[in-house]
């Protein structure tokens, strides 16, 4: 995977919409929000979807269809794969048909749609590179009723970590933590039961990643960064963030440097809920 078939420029997606086999469009808006906790209203990604929306695009709910309800594996386990599977096919995802996902430009919600597919064996998924603020086109509030789509989730066995895999990682290969910074060293911790990092595991914010317009930077530059985080040509790498989502944007970050990672899905919400597991704070990995 390279940054050919992972990411999508908006002038590339206008040409291919109008092609003989333009792709599926996925609209997954979310952000993380803790303006509940503030007593405001949580962040509505349909609701920013109804208001426009690259035309023909089918919203997708990351919190309902592309995670399972929050537990003992994280905040956004991994959802029911047979219900994630139903979700797309009514969406009009189909194995022999690409497909684009996008969001509202942070990325990590179009991130998580993107390796959920392709962990489950879609082979043309791409990202557009800075969401939908980099489309030009019109938008459309015409919610469209795509014919079902065929695709059958069949989970592929690398790509993915559970907590044993990526504290083993940790000790043999690279494990990044995309978390900010200040997280990671356990400095704040707004979400989780606690503050700081898998031991072995090194800082790598996903932010810094992008450029200040919300797209990936160039394949070389993030080469260059993942190597002086340790990343080589052989070693193993895995991601993980707080709960699955910024991390598949790590992950995507590094597919676009030409680098196969894992993601540990359940992340430190799954890590630090477990108080037999050890946690490490401040900037040293150990």
């Amino acid at each position: 995977m390279d940054a050919m078939t992972a990411i999508i420029t908006a002038s590339e997606l206008a040409q291919e919409l109008t092609g003989g086999n333009p792709p599926v469009l996925l609209d997954v808006r979310w952000q993380l929000s803790l303006a509940k906790a503030a007593g405001a209203p949580p962040f509505d990604g349909r609701a920013e979807y109804t208001a426009g929306h690259i035309p023909g695009a089918v919203f997708v709910d990351l919190d309902r269809e592309l995670a399972a309800a929050p537990g003992a594996q994280g905040r956004h386990p991994l959802p029911d794969l047979a219900e994630f599977g139903a979700a797309m096919r009514r969406a009009g995802v189909s194995s022999g048909r690409p497909v684009v996902v996008y969001d509202g430009g942070q990325g990590w919600a179009a991130a998580r749609a993107w390796w959920l597919l392709r962990w489950t064996g879609h082979p043309d998924v791409r990202v557009l590179d800075g969401g939908l603020p980099s489309w030009r086109g019109e938008l459309s509030t015409e919610v469209p009723a795509p014919a079902a789509g065929d695709f059958a989730p069949e989970p592929k066995a690398a790509g993915r970590l559970d907590a044993d895999e990526a504290a083993a990682l940790a000790r043999t290969g690279v494990l990044l933590d995309a978390r900010a910074g200040e997280r990671y060293r356990g400095e704040v911790e707004p979400v989780d039961r606690v503050g700081g990092h898998i031991p072995g595991a090194v800082s790598a914010p996903t932010t810094e990643n992008v450029g200040p317009d919300g797209r990936f930077l160039p394949a070389v530059e993030l080469r260059d960064r993942f190597k002086a985080l340790g990343v080589s040509e052989d070693t193993e790498v895995g991601v993980y963030c707080g709960s699955g989502v910024s991390g598949a944007h790590e992950v995507l970050a590094l597919a676009v440097a030409g680098i196969p990672a894992a993601l540990y899905v359940g992340s430190w919400s799954e890590w630090s809920a477990d108080p037999s597991r050890p946690v490490v704070v401040g900037a040293d990995p150990q």
